[in-house]
């Protein structure tokens, strides 16, 4: 993978705007929904890409619900980092 807030900006993208695919890197990746919630995500290399879910009784559960786009970045089951409301977080560089 080149640059993972490309991709992650694109996955958002994606995922909030109701496209059914997303075009990462000249290879076309499929957004579905989880079987519970329905929540949209998809996988790129790897990495997943995951909405939050509005929800959740967390601080990033209420900011979904109050209307903010909230996307995910998932490796390994750790979640290393967030596209939140269109500008990338890296957890990695930031904690």
């Amino acid at each position: 993978m080149k640059n993972l807030e490309d991709v992650a900006i694109k996955a958002y993208e994606a995922t909030f705007s109701e496209q059914k695919t997303a075009n990462i890197e000249n290879i076309t990746h499929k957004v579905r929904r989880t079987s519970r919630q329905g929540l949209r995500f998809l996988i790129v290399e790897g990495y997943t890409f995951l909405e939050q879910n509005p929800e959740k009784n967390s601080v990033w559960g209420k900011m979904a619900k109050d209307g903010h786009k909230i996307l995910w970045v998932i490796e390994d089951g750790d979640y290393i980092g967030q596209v939140r409301d269109g500008v990338y977080h890296d957890f990695r560089r930031e904690y």
